[in-house]
């Protein structure tokens, strides 16, 4: 059965947004949720249609509403309540932020010592 209303920070929470409603009513309050180009409260109603733009992280997530849901939903059924629009060259820059190497070290250089290993931590 579908609930006729749901509050934005449960339906984030819900499909898997965000982790803990906390984090969705957070993320709210700070102006990263918006619908229609504008910041919106964590209690406004959501409506099947609309598209919600969510900033996660570094990552941002463009989500159409498909469906009204109050329970927090598994991973492969989140597809029945949340259509994902964010462009594939988001998700792009991401893996290449986690492959690019925070240092590199010089081959054959061996081992770092534990006075490069000290120098190394300073930097980081």
């Amino acid at each position: 059965m579908n609930p006729s209303t749901v509050r934005l920070d449960k339906w984030l929470w819900a499909v898997r947004l965000y982790k803990t409603r906390s984090l969705a009513t957070e993320a709210c309050r700070l102006g990263r949720v918006t619908i229609a180009g504008q910041t919106v409260k964590p209690a406004r109603s959501v409506h099947p249609g609309e598209v919600i733009v969510a900033k996660t992280g570094d990552l941002t997530r463009t989500y159409q509403v498909l469906a009204l849901v109050e329970q927090r939903v598994g991973a492969p059924a989140v597809k029945e309540f949340a259509g994902d629009l964010t462009p594939a060259e988001e998700y792009a820059r991401r893996r290449e932020a986690v492959l690019e190497p925070v240092f590199a070290w010089p081959k054959g250089q061996g081992r770092p010592t534990k006075r490069d290993r000290r120098r190394l931590d300073e930097m980081l």
